[in-house]
């Protein structure tokens, strides 16, 4: 796990890039703090510049950026290629086994298959997590590429007529020329999203290249100032098709295959040459990769676990009973609401993008802690989409088939009726009546979970309505001025997939949008933050594949998501361990922002404030405040990206359109 960043003029260059070059890999220290390296070629005045965290082969022959031995690459690489002792058997098979290994690290790994197979070839070989940088010296070409689901970040873009490129923007802020203009457009998906999503950052010009995806850029393309587009390597979307073809029929052999891909992904992600553990909630998911890396290994596994002072969202005795029946070294790690009041003034720098994913607090925290004990930490990220662990895989089906009998205009008096109660008192009878109702149809933020469906009765189709439930705020134009209104649906945002049905054509969404801009970018910022490295198993080819082999009642049935997981771990775990309300990494937002987190917000929102984001609506930003302090309404996630937005701009001081 390291950090990469790069320049490429097009053109020799008198001076060398390598002082340059430091600023931008010291802006991205924390992504690599044992070694660092630059490597140019002034005839074409390209740079390369890396910062490394030691993972596999600890010694010098891991350094980057690396050459390879013919002389024809160098390659700066952040991630993990997990079969890459695979890799090199099969290299060694083609090219005979006189190759002479300096080291054991993928790098070099990487690197002679570059040169013996070609870089797309593999690509398509690679089992891993990755963004790569890659200088051919005898085309003349530079290659960016990204692993199929985007767990790596990496940012381009031109900046005073040369390529820039790194792992966190915040190394581009350091190359010569950056002027770091808003890009305005971005931000009614941010505000409605709570995350800037797809191929746009926030910046004016500065791409992220999308998971899956391979940029080639020669001499010629520079100098014209306009880059080629992007080719995908890898598509999820055809991937599932092509899983769909193979589906199993017979449930037995279906359940069989997924507990043998994910034992297959779990012990390679287990292979480090540093101290290495689990992330364990209690949950389906982290609990699955903690019994399953027990269940391969002759010592005990160190799982973690994080215990908050709130009880309300305090998951860690149920971690560490799974653990003791697993029978891992088990830790709890103890955080305080005040650690993470904490941390939030630090939120614009890690994440360089406006980020509104609250949950983010936790992970930084779990994320520092955990990194006090091993450098690698596998997690369950990717269960949920994959395997249909979210209730709107249950919920929008049954909501849309009797919305779609009903007309419009009884849908709309049946959403004003909905919201004649406060969404507190919605919380209240849950609180009072969730007692006496089976553990999964008990709802956390019952209330706020009844408003959205309220806000979603108008919907023309199932793809809106599934928008609407996708959104942390469906209706985030009002919170901007009318000239900053793009006038789409939340339906334009969704392409129609055929040959999906509506469970299956969500969970798609979810891992092309939500899991790639919002998941994964919250654990690698949080996790990179503190020099640790996050490992996925649900993110593997195998297992993805193997996920849309299922038969889909397998994944979603009896209103119960990862039914298929959940058989798979009643054999390491009793089930009774495990069937409880579905808790999620929260932290208590609605409180803090009308109690501790008062004073910070209020001078976020405050007109000079406001103004320095000319396009946000203050009037109605101040409205919704008001209401959210008087408790009339929980208008906390809405408002937490209002106000990341706004710390953001006060660190980044961005130019103006």
């Amino acid at each position: 796990m390291c950090g990469i960043t790069g320049i490429f003029q097009g053109v020799p260059s008198g001076d060398s890039h390598k002082p340059v070059l430091e600023q931008m890999a010291d802006a991205i220290a924390h992504r690599g703090p044992d070694d660092w390296g630059v490597w140019e070629d002034s005839s074409v005045g390209l740079g390369l510049g890396h910062r490394r965290l030691s993972i596999v082969d600890l010694s010098p022959a891991g350094h980057q950026p690396m050459l390879s031995d013919c002389g024809r690459f160098v390659q700066a690489f952040n991630g993990e290629i997990y079969n890459h002792n695979a890799l090199r058997s099969e290299l060694e098979l083609s090219g005979g086994p006189s190759i002479a290994w300096k080291g054991h690290s993928d790098t070099e790994t990487l690197l002679r298959a570059f040169t013996v197979w070609g870089v797309e070839k593999t690509l398509q070989m690679a089992t891993g997590m990755f963004a790569i940088a890659l200088w051919d010296r005898e085309e003349q070409t530079l290659t960016l590429a990204r692993d199929r689901f985007g767990e790596k970040p990496l940012y381009y873009g031109l900046v005073a007529g040369a390529l820039v490129f790194g792992s966190e923007l915040k190394a581009l802020q350091r190359a010569p020329g950056w002027k770091g203009e808003l890009a305005p457009d971005v931000l009614e998906n941010y505000l409605r999203f709570g995350c800037v999503g797809g191929q746009a950052s926030i910046f004016k010009d500065v791409l992220k290249l999308p998971p899956g995806g391979l940029l080639n850029v020669s001499v010629s393309d520079v100098r014209n100032g306009a880059l080629p587009p992007v080719r995908r390597w890898w598509s999820p979307v055809e991937a599932a098709r092509n899983a769909l073809e193979g589906r199993y029929n017979n449930p037995e052999t279906a359940l069989d295959n997924i507990e043998k891909a994910l034992a297959a992904s779990v012990d390679r992600q287990m292979a480090a040459d540093v101290p290495l553990g689990a992330f364990l909630s209690g949950g389906i998911d982290s609990s699955l990769v903690a019994a399953l890396m027990q269940s391969q290994s002759s010592q005990k596994v160190r799982t973690f676990s994080v215990g908050f002072d709130d009880p309300r969202y305090d998951e860690s005795g149920h971690a560490a009973m799974v653990a003791a029946h697993l029978g891992t070294e088990h830790t709890t790690l103890r955080a305080t609401s005040r650690m993470a009041l904490d941390l939030i003034p630090r939120l614009p720098e890690l994440y360089d993008e406006p980020f509104a994913d609250s949950s983010q607090l936790p992970t930084c925290l779990i994320s520092a802690l955990t990194r006090q004990h091993v450098t690698v930490a596998l997690s369950g990220d990717g269960g949920d989409e994959l395997f249909g662990g979210y209730n709107r895989y249950v919920w929008l089906p049954r909501v849309w088939s009797k919305l779609s009998r009903m007309p419009l205009p009884m849908r709309q008096a049946l959403g004003r009726m909905l919201k004649v109660i406060p969404s507190s008192g919605y919380d209240r009878m849950m609180a009072v009546g969730g007692k006496a109702l089976p553990s999964r149809y008990r709802i956390r933020t019952f209330g706020e979970k009844l408003y959205k469906l309220a806000d979603v009765l108008a919907c023309s189709s199932d793809r809106a309505l599934y928008g609407g439930l996708a959104s942390m705020n469906r209706d985030p134009e009002q919170l901007l001025k009318p000239d900053w209104r793009s006038g789409k649906s939340v339906e334009d945002l969704y392409p129609a997939l055929a040959g999906f049905n509506q469970v299956e054509w969500m969970m798609l969404m979810d891992t092309l949008n939500f899991m790639v801009d919002d998941v994964l970018v919250k654990v690698d910022r949080a996790s990179m933050a503190s020099s640790l490295e996050v490992r996925a198993p649900f993110l593997d080819p195998g297992v993805y594949a193997a996920a849309w082999q299922l038969p889909l009642d397998m994944r979603v049935r009896n209103g119960e998501g990862k039914w298929a997981l959940r058989q798979v771990l009643y054999k390491y775990v009793p089930r009774e361990m495990i069937e409880r309300p579905k808790m999620g990494f929260a932290v208590p937002l609605d409180a803090w922002l009308r109690g501790p987190l008062r004073e910070w917000a209020e001078d976020l929102l405050s007109s000079s404030s406001l103004a320095d984001l000319p396009m946000l609506n203050a009037g109605r930003v101040r409205r919704l405040w008001r209401a959210h302090l008087e408790g009339r309404r929980h208008y906390a996630q809405q408002l937490w990206a209002v106000l990341q937005v706004l710390a953001w701009q006060r660190y980044w001081r961005p130019g103006l359109p």
